[in-house]
């Protein structure tokens, strides 16, 4: 079945709804070093107002639900120049494209930023993920290794990065 969706830019409304996907992706576990859940207030100061915000765009259906979510923040650590990518989808039903649709707002605005590199720290389990950012160009310079989860767990993090210069 084919989904239709639009990409705009993310609102102080859509941090409840955006929370809520967020928190089912943490509650699913897996696939991000998140674990845990945002309060509204919380993935708004995160994600959509914070002053580390750089951009966020969100993927809407024609119904309206919020399918998806790409924010780019600074973070104290990263290179001058360099913004931090995070990427959710909605889980169920999964839409194909998501993420793909997403970064051409995403590289407009890093670009108008005049940022010069994208970092995008993936865990190594997470499979689809490191997937979807080599499909979209960014290319592995860095790994963390076994950083531990809240439960001890080591996971390593595959960075990659996106040139923007």
């Amino acid at each position: 079945m084919l989904h239709a969706f639009h990409i705009r830019a993310a609102r102080p409304p859509d941090a409840a709804p955006l929370a809520r996907l967020l928190n089912a992706i943490i509650h699913a576990g897996g696939t991000t070093a998140m674990e845990d859940p945002f309060t509204d207030q919380a993935f708004a100061d995160c994600f959509l107002t914070g002053s580390d915000v750089l951009s966020c765009f969100v993927a809407e259906a024609d119904t309206g639900e919020l399918i998806g979510f790409q924010a780019v923040c600074r973070y104290d650590g990263l290179p001058e120049g360099w913004g931090d990518i995070a990427t959710f989808a909605r889980r169920e039903p999964k839409i194909a494209g998501v993420g793909r649709a997403l970064f051409p707002s995403t590289l407009r605005a890093a670009r108008q930023r005049s940022l010069v590199a994208i970092n995008a720290a993936i865990r190594a389990d997470n499979a689809g993920g490191l997937a979807y950012y080599e499909k979209i160009g960014f290319v592995t310079y860095d790994r963390l290794a076994a950083v531990p989860l809240r439960d001890g767990t080591p996971v390593d993090r595959i960075l990659k990065r996106y040139d923007l210069a």
